[in-house]
């Protein structure tokens, strides 16, 4: 059995939570034939819940909320610029996979299409990755890297496409192609999904560094959470996991977090 809980929680004032009780606090019971995994979709659900629930208890503060850096924390919108697999030469197939829809717009786990990725920009004008469909030669297939460099003014001939497994060696940035278009402000300054929303509702989102250190206050709180856990007698029923966790989240006090 496992079950999971997703908090936010602040070292001044602890666990958020409004005077009438109300929380942004989400359970699920991860696995097959379960609740599944929280996805980007349901991490931007639970902010549009804890940014209208802090502008209500806190109505004067400025709002940062803080994630570490995983992969569905840091989910970008559908056809952002990439430069993942992306080919040297003109593509009729080449595209971004996104997660595959049902009629009802649910997505269909472990399924993926493919869209074309997004207009990328060179001094301030568009610059568009695709070939007009219209296009006598190109007919809408993807320029490829070397068409798109060029275009920039960026000399390739003799350039490979990419270092082997893109871990092209420090401090180069012109080693490869893909190394080039990586650096370009428009493919390196995308947002995330996490970050346009939390724009959108006045609140702001920072991302830990990468394997960043665990030494931060949240790690205190789990620690101290799970010592009371684990106080409890074994117990295979997954109501006594369900009461016992969330009892033992609660009882962390602000002076542990802050330790």
């Amino acid at each position: 059995m496992s079950f999971m809980v997703a908090n936010y929680v602040s070292a001044n004032y602890g666990w958020l939570k409004a005077p009438d009780g109300c929380t942004a606090q989400v359970t699920l019971k991860p696995g097959k034939n379960q609740d599944g995994y929280m996805t980007n979709e349901d991490i931007l659900s639970q902010l549009k819940v804890v940014a209208a629930l802090v502008k209500e208890i806190y109505p004067d503060n400025n709002h940062y909320f803080i994630y570490d850096n995983a992969t569905t924390h840091l989910k970008r919108p559908d056809g952002s610029l990439s430069v993942r697999c992306t080919p040297k030469e003109e593509s009729t197939v080449f595209g971004v996979d996104i997660s595959k829809r049902d009629s009802e717009g649910s997505i269909i786990p472990g399924e993926k299409q493919q869209m074309a990725m997004h207009g990328a920009s060179f001094n301030g004008e568009p610059q568009p990755l695709y070939f007009p469909p219209d296009d006598g030669i190109g007919m809408g297939k993807f320029k490829g890297m070397e068409r798109i460099l060029a275009e920039q003014g960026i000399e390739t001939t003799g350039l490979k496409a990419e270092c082997k497994k893109f871990k092209c060696t420090p401090p180069q940035r012109d080693c490869c192609m893909q190394r080039i278009l990586y650096n370009e402000p428009d493919f390196q300054n995308v947002e995330s999904n996490l970050e346009i929303l939390a724009r959108s509702l006045g609140v702001q989102v920072i991302f830990l560094p990468k394997y960043h250190c665990e030494l931060n206050f949240i790690e205190q709180c789990w620690g101290y959470a799970k010592r009371l856990y684990r106080l409890n007698p074994e117990s295979s029923r997954e109501d006594v996991l369900e009461k016992n966790t969330l009892e033992a989240l609660d009882a962390v006090p602000l002076v542990s977090m802050r330790r």
